[in-house]
């Protein structure tokens, strides 16, 4: 049986400890959106203003490099992926490209206000649960870079040392 979208988002980090009502608030004027296998969520460098919640499917996040794709991590059901444009406003740092057909629900900056004007203490701690989530992935990728270059790897040491650009 599917979970509905409020025990979905219940299940997860970013939405831990909001009320049933608020999700709902935040549900109401989401959209599902489906994509079928080998099309794009969206892609790098893309506007970004919503992050999406994964109901069904699989999804590989993507970065290139001097023209070659890279698969940063696979997701799956019930994991979310976009959220950092609900907190910096900057375009997507990545693609995100179905691997199988799938359903997502779609959380808009404008999804996140209707709550803000009738809950802000529920808004708030949505945003304090993506600073959190975001933090804990950049904790990872740190501890990642960190022991690599220990390790005296060549690209990590690219990506820790590179220098700043001049002003």
């Amino acid at each position: 049986m599917r979970p509905t979208g409020i025990e979905l988002l219940q299940a997860m980090p970013v939405f831990g400890g909001i009320r049933d009502d608020a999700l709902l608030r935040l549900l109401d004027p989401s959209r599902e959106r489906a994509v079928r296998s080998g099309e794009c969520f969206f892609r790098e460098r893309d506007p970004a203003d919503s992050m999406f919640v994964l109901r069904s499917g699989r999804v590989a996040v993507v970065r290139t490099r001097h023209g070659q794709d890279y698969v940063l991590q696979r997701l799956g059901a019930g994991d979310c992926f976009g959220e950092m444009a609900l907190m910096d406003l900057a375009p997507r740092s990545a693609t995100v490209v179905a691997e199988e057909d799938c359903t997502a629900i779609e959380i808009g900056m404008g999804d996140l206000l209707h709550l803000y004007e009738h809950d802000p203490a529920q808004f708030a701690l949505i945003q304090m649960n993506i600073g959190r989530e975001v933090c804990r992935r950049l904790r990872a990728v740190d501890d990642l870079l960190f022991r690599e270059r220990m390790d005296d790897s060549p690209i990590a040491a690219e990506i820790l040392f590179r220098p700043a650009p001049s002003r």
